[in-house]
């Protein structure tokens, strides 16, 4: 059977036996999850009314969202994406049979059922039963009922974050095996790896909501230079882990993101910052700035901003934007650089002009 063959089978069979099989992640378990340390939660596969559930889980602790939503990280590179879908451990041989055998008969008793949709059926029926396969994907003996306990049937997954749906139903071809130890097939380049779970970390990562420390604090005056600093006990490294555990197969991988940098945007265009690029880098003891103290109003703060207009009656937008480099280290050793993330906050800033006094 050549791949277009199998592609029109897993199109028309999918669609008709599959629907109910292809995991959805669910939305986090009921349990408190925040930035802090030792937090947890998990994300599951779907089930239905027979009780059957995926053994496939993905669980997050560390900085990530409580909710099982998108964190507040923004990628610098605009092309890089979460993964939409990937495969991943579901079910073992004999539920998969219970499951797979009801879906297909039940389509195939459906009445009008019948041309090349029957017809998809019948070969989704044979690959499973009656080991009808093709070049790169052999077929299996009575659901492999005979390897049970050995291995188990990887099924796609949907990432729910994913808007586009296109993307996150990519995950399309048919269920297949994996023994207990093995790697999946090399053709399935989206099975779950450490890899795509610290991609998922990256995803779900909730970055510290630090704000900037400012002298003067929220109001200002023309041309005074305000003082901007962060310190290191509040602006520090975080971690996101995601791990998989299923029978035989048990991977993870952390995300960790350093403070690297922060960029002040002043709000307005009549304004000068510190340094000139208002980008402040980090000392080497892990603080952004310099706090501000009595006596050194006559300096140029290393780390500020100057307005050189009042905001009248209204506030500046003072946005704040900490970048954060991202890696990730995981399950055998395996690691590697995500793209640096960043997150800003505006802070409302009141600049007032200098009252002279005539005597």
């Amino acid at each position: 059977m050549n791949g277009s063959r199998r592609t029109l089978v897993a199109a028309a069979a999918l669609t008709a036996a599959l629907s109910t099989l292809v995991l959805t992640e669910s939305a986090y378990a009921a349990k408190p999850v925040s930035s802090g340390k030792g937090a947890s939660t998990e994300q599951k596969g779907g089930g239905d009314d027979t009780g059957i559930y995926a053994a496939a889980r993905i669980q997050y602790s560390g900085a990530v969202t409580k909710d099982g939503s998108t964190g507040n990280v923004t990628s610098s590179d605009v092309n890089w994406t979460p993964p939409p879908c990937w495969y991943a451990p579901y079910l073992g041989a004999k539920d998969f049979k219970k499951k797979m055998s009801k879906n297909i008969e039940d389509q195939l008793n459906t009445p009008g059922m019948g041309g090349s949709a029957g017809s998809a059926l019948g070969e989704l029926k044979r690959h499973y039963e009656d080991e009808y396969g093709w070049t790169d994907t052999p077929g299996y003996k009575d659901y492999n009922v005979e390897k049970d306990g050995e291995g188990m049937f990887w099924a796609g997954v949907e990432n729910p974050n994913e808007p586009d749906p296109l993307k996150r139903t990519s995950c399309n071809d048919l269920p297949f095996w994996v023994d207990n130890g093995e790697a999946p097939p090399p053709q399935y380049e989206e099975a779950i790896s450490p890899e795509i779970l610290a991609a998922l970390a990256y995803q779900h990562m909730q970055l510290p909501d630090t704000e900037v420390t400012l002298a003067p604090e929220a109001n200002t005056k023309v041309n005074l230079p305000t003082w901007a600093w962060l310190d290191k006990a509040v602006f520090s490294e975080v971690q996101a882990t995601a791990a998989i555990n299923a029978p035989g197969f048990n991977i993870q991988a952390t995300t960790t993101a350093k403070p690297v940098s922060l960029k002040l945007e002043p709000g307005t265009e009549d304004a000068e910052t510190y340094p000139a690029s208002g980008e402040c880098a980090i000392n080497a003891d892990g603080s952004i700035g310099e706090p501000y103290a009595k006596g050194k109003a006559d300096r140029t703060p290393p780390c500020g901003i100057k307005y050189l207009r009042s905001s009248g009656n209204g506030t500046f937008k003072l946005r704040a934007t900490i970048t954060w480099d991202i890696a990730w280290t995981g399950t055998g050793g395996a690691g590697g650089d995500l793209p640096n993330g960043t997150f800003g906050k505006d802070q409302a800033i009141t600049v007032q002009e200098i009252q002279a006094v005539n005597r």
